[in-house]
C-alpha cells in the first residue's frame, strides 16, 4: 500500500507531508525535553525558596504550552492530510482496478476471490490508511523520545543509589526490564486479536452485504411476503456481528488489567528507588522531578507495541482484506489474459473460427463452432436455456475465459449491446439515457424524438430529474429506454440478448421496427426465445448439442399456402407461415 502510493505520480506530495509530520515530531520531542528541563528549574527553586528564578519560569510556561498547543495541532493536521491524501490515492487506484478491463466481472468467476470488495475499498481502506498514520507517527514519536530521553535518565540515575550501591544508568535497565515484562505480557494475551478483528470485519461486511440485497430487493421480497424471514436472516448475520464483538471486547478487558496499573507504577517506581538519594541530599527536588519524568518517557517509548497492541491488530485486519483484494484483482488479470479465444476488432464482419466454448467446470457449451455474419444482416440465435448463447456474447466481448478458437469483431465504438436488464447509472435521466456517452453528448430534442420514438413520451420533460431509475421504471420501460440509447448512438452493429423479454408482441414489434426505419442500415445479431422475433431476422443460428446450426429464412408464401423450403446447414427444414411483415421473410424450423 505504502509502496504504490510514494512510487506513484503523487509521491511528492507523499512523500513531502510524511517530512511535514516528521519536522513536527522532532519539534514536538524538542519541546517536551525543554518541559522537562522546566520542571527541574521550577522545583529546584522551590526548593531554595528563590522567587525571582520562580518567577521567571511562571513567565517561560505559558510559552511552552502555548508551543505545545500549537505543534499537537499541527501535527495532528498533517497527520490527518497525510491519511486522506493516501486514503484518496488508494481508494482510486482500487476501484480503477476493479473497474476496468472488467475485472469486477472477472472477480464474480474466480473460486475463492475477496468478498465485498465495496466494503473493502470504502471502509477498510479508511482504517487502513488512518490507522497507519497513526502508528507510524506514534511509533516514530517513541523511538525520537526514546533517544532523548535514555541519555537524559542515565546521566540522571547515576547519582541514584539502591541500597548503597550506586549503579551508573540503573534506572535505564530497569526501565528495560519492566517494558520488557509488559510487553510480553500484552502480546500473550492479544495475540489473539487478530484473527478476532478479522472475523469482526468479515462479520461487518457480511452483514452490511444482507442490507444491501435487502434493499435491492425490497420489491419481490415484499410480493413474496418475505420479511420476516429476511428479518431473521439479517438478525443472525448482526449476531455474527456482535458475536465477534464480545471476543473482542473480553480480550480488551483482559488487557486493561495490565495497562490500567503499568503507568502508574511506572511513574511511581523511580520515584520511590530515587528518595532515598534525595533524603541524603545526593540529588536536589529538581533532579528527583526530571528522574521521574525521564524515566515514565522512556517506559513509553519502550511500551510501544503494549499501549498499541489493540490497534496494530485492529490495523492488521483491515490491510490483510484490501491485500486480499488486490490479489483478486491481480487473479482477475490474469484470468482475462489467458483465454484461449483470439479476438480482433475492427472487422467488417462478425466471424467465429472454430469457437469452442466451456463453462467454469469444463463442461462443453459450444464445440468447434464456425459462422460469418456480415454487415447488414438481420441474426437470431436460439436454443435451450443454459445452452451458451449468451455466453457467445461474451466471449465476442472479450470477457468468456474459457474456450479457444479466433473471433473477428468491428470496431468496440461501432458496436453496441443491449442486455435483458439494461444499465442505468446513478444521477439524472439525461445521463441514464446518454449512458456510456456523457450527459451533454445529445440535445434536448434528439433525446425526447428518442424517448417518444421508444413509447416513453412522459420521461422526455423529465431529463434533469436525479433518481433510481432502475427501481423507479418498469423492467419494461427499462428496455424501452435501452432502445431509446440505440436510437442516440445509432451504432452499426446492434447485439441485443433478449432486450425485448418484458414487453408485450405490440411493444416489441414496434421497436423492432427501429431496424426497418430508423436504424435499417445495422447490423443485427438477436438472442431470444420468442418464435415471432424470427419475422424480424435473415436467418437462424440455433445452438443445439454443442453445436451451432445456421438456417435462411426464406420469404414468406402467399397467405393462406404453405410450401416448403430448403436451407443450408439444417436436413428437413419445414417453413411455418406466419403474418406477412416488411422485409416478407419467414421461420425455418428443424423437423422433430
Amino acid at each position: 500500500m505504502a509502496r504504490g502510493w510514494y512510487g506513484s505520480e503523487e509521491r511528492r506530495l507523499a512523500w513531502g507531508l510524511t517530512a511535514l509530520v516528521l519536522v513536527l515530531t522532532l519539534a514536538q520531542i524538542g519541546t517536551a525535553l525543554r518541559v522537562n528541563a522546566w520542571h527541574g528549574d521550577f522545583f529546584s527553586s522551590l526548593e531554595k525558596r528563590d522567587q525571582a528564578v520562580m518567577a521567571v519560569q511562571a513567565w517561560i510556561f505559558p510559552a511552552l504550552a502555548l508551543l505545545t498547543m500549537a505543534l499537537a495541532v499541527a501535527q495532528l493536521w498533517a497527520r490527518q492530510i497525510l491519511a486522506l491524501s493516501w486514503r484518496r490515492w488508494l481508494v482510486q487506484d482500487l476501484q480503477g482496478r476493479w473497474a476496468r478491463d472488467a475485472r469486477n466481472y472477472h472477480m464474480g468467476l474466480l473460486a475463492g476471490a475477496a468478498d465485498n470488495p465495496d466494503q473493502r475499498i470504502s471502509e477498510n481502506t479508511r482504517w487502513a490508511t488512518a490507522i497507519a498514520v497513526e502508528l507510524g507517527t506514534s511509533l516514530l514519536y517513541a523511538v525520537l523520545n526514546l533517544v532523548s530521553f535514555v541519555g537524559l535518565l542515565w546521566a540522571l540515575s547515576s547519582a541514584v543509589s539502591v541500597g548503597g550501591l550506586a549503579l551508573p544508568g540503573g534506572m535505564v535497565g530497569l526501565a528495560v526490564l519492566y517494558a520488557a515484562g509488559g510487553t510480553l505480557l500484552t502480546w500473550l494475551i492479544g495475540r489473539p486479536l487478530v484473527g478476532i478483528h478479522m472475523a469482526r470485519n468479515q462479520a461487518e461486511a457480511d452483514h452490511r452485504f444482507a442490507l444491501l440485497r435487502l434493499r435491492e430487493n425490497a420489491e419481490a421480497v415484499a410480493m413474496i411476503g418475505g420479511g420476516a424471514d429476511e428479518a431473521r436472516g439479517l438478525n443472525g448475520a448482526f449476531g455474527q456481528v456482535v458475536g465477534a464483538m464480545h471476543r473482542m471486547l473480553r480480550r480488551e478487558r483482559h488487557l486493561m488489567w495490565i495497562g490500567s496499573g503499568y503507568g502508574m507504577v511506572a511513574a511511581a517506581v523511580p520515584l520511590l528507588l530515587a528518595s532515598p538519594s534525595f533524603f541524603a541530599g545526593a540529588i536536589g527536588l529538581g533532579v528527583l522531578v526530571q528522574l521521574g519524568q525521564a524515566f515514565a518517557e522512556v517506559v513509553k517509548a519502550l511500551s510501544w507495541l503494549q499501549e498499541h497492541w489493540p490497534q496494530i491488530a485492529d490495523w492488521r485486519s483491515h490491510v490483510e482484506r484490501i491485500v486480499a483484494l488486490e490479489d483478486s484483482l491481480e487473479d482477475a488479470a490474469t484470468l482475462g489474459r489467458q483465454g484461449g479465444i483470439t479476438l480482433e476488432t475492427g472487422a467488417e464482419a462478425l466471424v467465429l473460427e472454430g469457437i469452442t466454448l466451456r463453462n467454469p467446470a469444463g463442461r462443453i457449451l459450444l464445440d468447434q463452432a464456425s459462422a460469418r455474419i456480415g454487415a447488414g444482416e438481420r441474426v437470431l440465435i436460439q436454443g435451450a436455456s443454459g445452452c451458451g448463447k449468451s455466453t457467445l456474447f461474451r466471449a465476442a466481448a472479450g470477457l468468456w475465459p474459457w474456450g479457444e478458437g479466433r473471433i473477428a469483431m468491428p470496431a468496440r465504438e461501432e458496436t453496441m449491446l443491449l442486455p435483458q436488464r439494461p444499465y442505468l447509472p446513478l444521477g439524472t435521466l439525461r445521463a441514464a439515457v446518454c449512458y456510456p456517452a456523457e450527459a451533454g453528448r445529445f440535445g434536448d430534442a434528439a433525446i425526447a424524438a428518442a424517448l417518444t420514438r421508444c413509447g416513453l413520451p412522459a420521461l422526455a420533460g423529465r431529463l434533469e430529474e436525479v433518481g433510481r431509475w432502475d427501481r423507479t421504471l418498469s423492467l419494461g420501460e427499462q428496455q424501452r429506454l435501452g432502445f431509446a440509447r440505440l436510437l442516440l448512438h445509432s451504432p452499426r452493429w446492434v447485439l441485443l440478448d433478449e432486450a425485448t423479454s418484458a414487453l408485450d408482441e405490440a411493444a416489441e414489434a414496434s421497436l423492432m421496427r427501429l431496424f426497418e426505419q430508423e436504424m435499417a442500415g445495422a447490423t443485427l445479431v438477436s438472442i431470444g426465445h420468442r418464435p415471432g422475433l424470427a419475422r424480424w431476422h435473415d436467418r437462424v443460428l440455433r445452438l443445439e448439442g454443442g453445436r451451432l446450426l445456421s438456417s435462411s429464412l426464406p420469404p414468406l408464401p402467399a397467405p393462406g399456402r404453405v410450401r416448403v423450403a430448403h436451407a443450408h446447414a439444417v436436413p428437413e427444414q419445414r417453413v411455418v407461415a406466419r403474418p406477412e411483415r416488411a422485409r416478407g421473410l419467414g421461420t425455418v424450423q428443424p423437423a422433430r
